[in-house]
Formats: C-alpha cells, structure tokens, sequence
C-alpha cells in the first residue's frame, strides 16, 4: 500500500535554520505594539522583554521557544540589536551635543563616569555572576537596553547575563516614568532643569521623552539633548571594552574552553579560544558613520522618522529575543543581589545627576 502525500503539503518543508525564531520575533514585535496601544504608558521595547520572557515560561509554547525556535531568536539578539544601535546613530547631530554647553557636558561626562565605575564596583562586591555588573553598569550609566546589548556584543558576553540585565534595566527604566514626575516640584526644579535631570539619569530614549514629556516642551527638549550626549558616549565606551575583550580570557581546564566554545546560549562574539573581537565592532563604526551623516543635514526628515520606526521594529524583536533567553529559575538565585544593584544604582545616578544640574543651571 502506497501513501500519497498532497501536492501543496510536499511543496511546503518545514521551517528550519533561523526562520521559526525570526517569525516568533516578528510576532512578538506586533504584540509588543498592540500592548503599547492598549496600555501606552507601557513602552514597545519594555513590553517585547516580558513577551520574549514569557514566551520562554509558558507550557505550550516554552519547548518550542528553547528548541526550533532558539537559533533564530538568538540571531536576533545579535544582529538585530546591533542594527537598531546603528540607526540609533541617527538620532545624534554633532550641533545637539554641542549646543549644550560645556558645564552641561562636563556634567554628563560626570554622571555617566560615576555611575559606570560605582556599578560595577558594586555588582563585583555583590558577587554577580558573569558580565552582570558590567553589563548593568552600561546599562544605567549610558542609554539602557541599546547600551547592554552593545557592550555584551563587543564583550562577548553570554546570552542569560544580556538578558538578565536588559530586564532590570527596562524595569527600573520603567519605574522612573511614574516616580520622577512626582519629584519635578518637590526637589525645586525649573523645567528646564527637570529635563535636564531626567536626560542625564534615565536610561532608554524612548523612556526619556515618556518621562520628560510631563514637565512640557522645554523639560522634553532639555532632556532629548542631555540624553542624545550620553548615547554618543556609547562609542567610545564599546571601543574600550572591545580593546579589553582583545585580551583572551584564561580557562581552568580543557573541559571549560571547550564548553565556552560550544555553548548554545553564548552570544557568538567569540567563535574559539582564539579569536578576538576586533577593538571597534562593524556596528559601533556604521553608529559613528550614521551621526556623521546625520550632522551633515543631508538626510531627509521623511528617511529620519523612517530609519525612527525601523530602529525601534528591529530593537523590539532583538529584545523579544533575549527576552525569551531569561531563565527564572537561574535569576532568582542572584535575584536578590541583582535587584540591589539595580536599586543601588538607580539611586546613585538619580542623585549624581541631581546635584550636577544643580551645580550647572
């Protein structure tokens, strides 16, 4: 006896390689979109974190998503965030940070400093594991989630410590659009200078203008350029830790080298016990080359608000991606050290930033 099989079903192989990951990015993407829709104070990058985590939890589909489904939700992650990161490069001109003024950039300067070296510290003597506290200190430090994934491509960091710290820093980054409206009148801010404190110690764009926009258009314009300084300081940041990575790490043992280099849940920065990143990744490059081309004036408002949508489509699917590589059951072993790094350093850039605009307005 002879099994036919239907024409149309010969005709469709299932998905392999990267394509079942990038189609479930894609629907996480459009998800993420309509709960921003419904609940707007809810961000789209913030909501494609719990979805991608989520996904990773639920009964039904949380085989899938660490099965078929990883490879490409791993390729998101990578190529996807560094992408977004380049077209973020847009969003920067050279006439918007200079036009801020030298005491307002020597406090940026500052605050990004203070918080970048007292988080790490910290997270260091907290015991976290991995590049946590390295990849939390960016986070807070620089510009949020896009900064994270950065530093952890150009590190070479592993897959869960991205994840982790993207969670946290969209948690908190989140938090502050309710509480720090309600500090405006109360810590003695003009609103220029509550746009200013919101700029200098939130840490995603989208999360500034969300916050800033309550103290009306001069504390949202205020904040936008403080904040576009510290995504400039983004390049130098990741070409520093990429010259640091260059270094090969040592390893116990052979066993150890082995895994390091096969594991699933790596970032793929580091393809043996050889190679080395190079000291400027491609994508902190193509940043540097996309704020030229913004500097220059040449490119069109329309190719502006175009690469603006396409930017945050590409880094709502590359966080949906490390979302889904989130591990509860793994974080809650250093959730409670990871949670007071997160709450230390919120604490520390919010009154860093705090006092350096009071001592520049």
């Amino acid at each position: 006896m002879t099994l036919r099989t239907h024409p149309r079903a010969a005709a469709r192989p299932p998905l392999r390689g990267d394509a079942p990951g990038l189609l479930l990015a894609c629907l996480g993407v459009a998800a993420a979109l309509g709960v921003h829709q419904l609940v707007p104070a809810v961000p789209r990058l913030t909501a494609a974190v719990m979805l991608g985590t989520a996904a990773a939890h639920l009964p039904g589909l949380r085989t899938f998503v660490r099965g078929a489904a990883r490879p490409g939700l791993s390729m998101a992650g990578r190529r996807l965030m560094r992408t977004g990161i380049v077209l973020l490069g847009l969003a920067v001109g050279a006439d918007d940070v200079l036009g801020l003024g030298g005491a307002t950039v020597a406090m940026v300067l500052a605050v990004v400093a203070l918080t970048l070296t007292g988080t790490w510290w910290l997270g260091r003597r907290l015991g976290l594991p991995g590049d946590q506290a390295l990849l939390v200190a960016t986070g807070y430090s620089v510009c949020g989630a896009s900064a994270v994934g950065a530093v952890g491509q150009a590190a070479g960091s592993e897959e869960e410590d991205i994840a982790a710290s993207v969670a946290l820093v969209t948690l908190c980054g989140t938090l502050a659009i309710a509480v720090l409206p309600l500090l405006h009148h109360p810590l003695g801010l003009d609103d220029a200078g509550f746009g200013r404190w919101v700029g200098a110690s939130v840490h995603d764009v989208g999360q500034v203008v969300a916050t800033a926009q309550s103290g009306g258009p001069v504390a949202l314009r205020e904040a936008v350029l403080v904040k576009l300084m510290r995504v400039v300081l983004l390049a130098p940041l990741v070409a520093g830790i990429g010259l640091a990575a260059r270094r090969p790490r040592r390893r116990p043992g052979p066993a150890k080298e082995g895994a390091a280099t096969g594991t699933p849940g790596a970032s793929g920065a580091r393809s043996g016990p050889g190679a080395r990143p190079p000291v400027v990744p491609l994508f902190v490059a193509g940043f540097l080359l996309m704020i030229a081309l913004r500097s220059t004036g040449a490119v069109p408002a329309g190719a502006l608000t175009l690469a603006t949508d396409a930017r945050e489509l590409l880094l709502a699917a590359a966080l949906f991606g490390l979302g889904s590589a989130v591990h509860l059951p793994t974080m809650v072993r250093t959730g409670g050290r990871i949670a007071a790094l997160g709450l230390a350093s919120w604490v520390m850039i919010a009154g860093v930033s705090y006092a350096g605009v009071l001592l520049t307005t």
